[in-house]
């Protein structure tokens, strides 16, 4: 640069916005091959180096798109008393950084006021290995011929030494040369695995856990045959912790190192840790399609088992579905958890304790406790579970059958009421389809839709068993269905507008899930071994 020692007055000529000169020259093929890698990659140096071009002329390229399309960041304008007053400042401090930082400006910009104004040194300029090596031999030092030319130790040493720079290298005055891009050895590091720096590794979080110095003094105990025992003493460590440090860090080639040891504990530490659902598209993929039919987290579990009984990477425990479900930030599986829970909840609830409800008097029915051994036990199949669920404001009702050793669920269309009348009415219809093996017993709650309940056994030959008040528990198998049901008839939905083909269509959905109190087969399979069989 030239002598800043004299106030520079901005000429007029040179006042305002100048458009820079143009960089390299494209076709417009060139151009549009950039922006279509550039919406794949999402980055424009990226973009620019596989095409091999010009750095510069692809951010313009990109400014002016986001601009054209309002997306851009509004450039600062800088006015002429701005660039006055840096040229100003610039005469006293003589370095363009310094003078740009002190008043706020963008360092590039007041680079390219000084290139305009003339007062950037040309390469041409710039000082040369012959200007150097004819200052030597004129009898100058090293240090006196630098200082005189303004350049760097390093480049007067090597000019001294007769070193030839390359582009990736240097060529020595013997004839050797040096690529360093090709003698550089490139260290990666494994895919899938983090890696931890510096301050993580020399962190330490608390005298509970382990430390690096504790690590080392394991190392070292180990190495004179010391037991688990006795450096768990040394360290006021528990055993177990010490024991559980030394198989989980050690290597069956190596034994125990320290360092690497304490590099996979910080590894390890960070949390919340990546669920496995989100790490697995394949294992994500197939619990989202059981949730769209309605499976539960532990059907899906274990159906995982019996699909890929061959694949670890296929396996995930209920709760970590019902995890990502609920808790995790936004959950992997949230959009899904309207529909994929038969509850529809959003998150959990505190079940209530059935030893703090409270018992009513009986009516003069036959009561459950009266019930055979053969139909407590479910060994014996033909006895059912029954119940009513109902619509918007109480109007409309579905009547619910469950075989109890089957699962095998029948569903009852009651359109224009649910009085005593239209239930035994529905109840014996539906029954009436089943072989007379089938058709065991009934268990219901003490609802008044079973007033006519004797008129019902007297038509199918089946005893009906009353529960006690305000014991669902009791038809365990009909209240989960009920809840089943709910998937598909949410709590408010007027039941009337669905037609007996509609009811057959959920129920055999149903009968087609796998459960886990049948070992994973269907009602629907159960039912029909039971029929081959009889």
């Amino acid at each position: 640069m030239s002598s800043l020692t004299e106030k520079y007055v901005l000429p007029k000529e040179a006042r305002g916005n100048q458009k820079p000169s143009g960089g390299p020259k494209y076709s417009p093929a060139q151009k549009q091959e950039f922006f279509d890698l550039l919406a794949d990659t999402g980055s424009v140096g990226l973009a620019a180096a596989k095409l091999v071009l010009n750095r510069g002329t692809c951010d313009q390229w990109a400014y002016q798109a986001r601009k054209a399309a309002g997306t851009s960041v509004r450039q600062v304008k800088t006015s002429p008393e701005q660039q006055q007053e840096f040229f100003d400042l610039l005469a006293t401090v003589g370095s363009v950084t310094e003078a740009a930082k002190v008043l706020g400006l963008n360092r590039n910009t007041c680079y390219q006021w000084v290139r305009r104004a003339g007062l950037a040194r040309k390469r041409s300029e710039q000082p040369s290995r012959e200007d150097f090596l004819r200052l030597r031999s004129e009898g100058l030092t090293r240090y006196e011929a630098t200082v005189r030319l303004g350049i760097h130790s390093t480049t007067a040493q090597e000019w001294d030494a007769g070193i030839h720079r390359t582009k990736n290298g240097r060529v020595y005055p013997n004839g050797r040369a040096v690529d360093y891009n090709k003698e550089m050895t490139s260290r990666t590091n494994a895919s899938g695995r983090p890696r931890a720096t510096l301050q993580q590794l020399d962190r330490v979080i608390d005298s509970r856990y382990l430390c690096l110095a504790d690590r080392e003094v394991i190392y070292d105990m180990l190495s004179t045959g010391a037991s688990h025992r006795t450096i768990a003493t040394a360290l006021q460590k528990s055993p177990s912790s010490i024991s559980r440090e030394i198989k989980r860090n050690s290597s069956p080639i190596s034994g125990y190192r320290p360092y690497d040891a304490h590099r996979k504990s910080v590894v390890r530490r960070p949390r919340p840790k990546p669920s496995k659902i989100s790490q697995s598209p394949r294992l994500k993929s197939f619990i989202k399609e059981g949730l769209r039919q309605r499976w539960s987290p532990e059907q899906i579990s274990h159906k995982l088992v019996l699909t890929f009984p061959d694949d670890q990477d296929m396996r995930v425990c209920h709760e970590t579905i019902y995890q990502a479900l609920y808790f995790q930030p936004r959950g992997e599986l949230r959009r899904e958890v309207s529909a994929a829970l038969r509850s529809g909840r959003t998150r959990r609830i505190t079940r209530k304790n059935p030893e703090q409800r409270t018992s009513r008097f009986r009516d003069p029915m036959i009561n459950i406790s009266e019930r055979p051994a053969e139909v407590e036990d479910r060994a014996v199949p033909g006895h059912w579970e029954g119940d009513l669920i109902t619509g918007a404001h109480n109007q409309s009702a579905i009547a619910t059958l469950v075989e109890r050793s089957t699962r095998y669920v029948m569903l009852v269309h009651l359109p224009g009421d649910h009085g005593a009348e239209s239930v035994r009415d529905g109840l014996i219809q539906t029954m009436s389809t089943l072989p007379a093996h089938l058709r065991g017993s009934l268990t219901w709650d003490q609802g008044v839709e079973m007033a006519k309940h004797k008129a019902f056994s007297i038509a199918t030959g089946m005893d009906v068993y009353f529960c006690d008040p305000h014991s669902p528990w009791q038809r365990g198998s009909n209240e989960n269905t009920n809840g089943l049901l709910r998937q598909y008839f949410p709590k408010g939905t007027d039941l009337s507008v669905y037609s007996p083909e509609d009811l057959e269509h959920v129920a055999q959905e149903l009968n087609a899930r796998p459960r886990k109190t049948l070992d994973w087969n269907t009602p629907a399979e159960r039912l029909r071994d039971v029929l081959l069989t009889a």
